[in-house]
């Protein structure tokens, strides 16, 4: 064991045993997910199903629209949350970055997983091939070069869901006045409300695309035959921007009460213009103090060179002066 240990010493410096237990531990890991990931069919599904019985449906499946692939199917257990509240809140985070499938959720943990295993091998193999054998590597800087690549890929989904997700309801909020202009337009021109919604959801289609996806599917939705206060509920839902939820109540109380909609549409888009008008007046005044920095850093420099160079330039000719006149007393004496 001890002329083993010195081998692996030699080869791959002072963390040898370590790296090599640390890989084959990934490479059991690796070896053992294909029985870790195998789903098991219940005896009894399977009973049902071939005596075409129904079997019932479960509370995340209700939940899922879209096509199934089966080849993630046999996963679901291991990449989905088994939490239905977990379930729904991450569902409803990609129906608002913009992601309908119904596998969405398992798309999304299966890039989370194999990101930051491939991130992992990354990371070893790069430390192998680099820095194996400098002995000025430390132990933190071994951690952060095997394990950083791998917490970086598991993180990467997150981040490209959350920046989706903020552009697409920065795209709708900016969006909806112009929208709910164009839809008390066509409400006052004689037109129902679902005729108003598609006709919008056309006209902004090139503008503003998520928002009139949104107003494709309402309408498509309600043609189904589904009841509008629902569907208005989902939309909210699906785009988590606040005006888009006071629309719907709107358009929900006035329903409720029988109040006419074009009259609460016109309210509603009046304060929607001034609330647009109050966002471009806020970024307006964020950006004095946005550009302070900029401005200091090319200003400042600039500044101090023409005040202070000359100065700087003739001090240092004046020095020179008396270096040379010292060396010349110096060696006339």
């Amino acid at each position: 064991m001890q002329q083993i240990n010195a081998i692996i010493v030699d080869m791959l410096g002072p963390l040898g045993p370590l790296m090599l237990v640390g890989g084959l531990g990934v490479l059991l890991i690796v070896g053992s997910l294909p029985f870790m990931l195998k789903k098991e069919v219940d005896p009894l599904e399977k009973l049902k199903k071939n005596n075409g019985a129904p079997v019932p449906a479960n509370a995340k499946d209700r939940l899922r629209t879209g096509k199934s692939n089966k080849r993630l199917e046999r996963y679901s257990s291991f990449l989905e949350p088994q939490n239905e509240k977990e379930y729904s809140a991450m569902r409803t985070k990609l129906l608002q970055a913009g992601y309908r499938s119904k596998d969405a959720v398992r798309y999304y943990h299966f890039a989370q997983f194999s990101l930051g295993i491939f991130g992992l091998l990354a990371g070893v193999i790069y430390y192998l091939s680099t820095m194996a054998g400098d002995p000025n590597v430390t132990t933190q800087q071994t951690v952060m070069w095997i394990l950083g690549p791998g917490g970086a890929g598991y993180m990467l989904p997150k981040y490209w869901i959350n920046k989706r997700q903020q552009e697409r309801q920065e795209e709708i909020t900016n969006g909806f006045p112009d929208a709910l202009d164009m839809l008390l337009v066509c409400v006052e021109a004689g037109q129902s409300m679902d005729q108003a919604i598609l006709r919008v959801s056309e006209e902004i289609a090139v503008s503003y695309p998520s928002l009139a996806d949104e107003f494709q599917m309402v309408s498509h939705e309600i043609k189904a035959g589904k009841d509008k206060a629902s569907v208005l509920g989902d939309m909210a839902d699906r785009c988590g921007v606040p005006d888009i939820a006071s629309f719907v109540t709107v358009l929900v109380q006035s329903a409720s009460f029988g109040t006419s909609v074009a009259d609460a549409l016109r309210v509603y888009a009046s304060e929607m213009r001034d609330k647009r008008v109050m966002r471009a007046e806020e970024k307006a005044n964020k950006l004095p103090t946005k550009m302070t920095l900029a401005t200091m850093m090319l200003t400042v420099p600039p500044l101090l060179i023409i005040l202070i160079g000359p100065s700087v330039l003739g001090i240092t000719k004046m020095g020179e002066l008396t270096a040379q006149t010292t060396q010349q007393k110096a060696d006339e004496q």
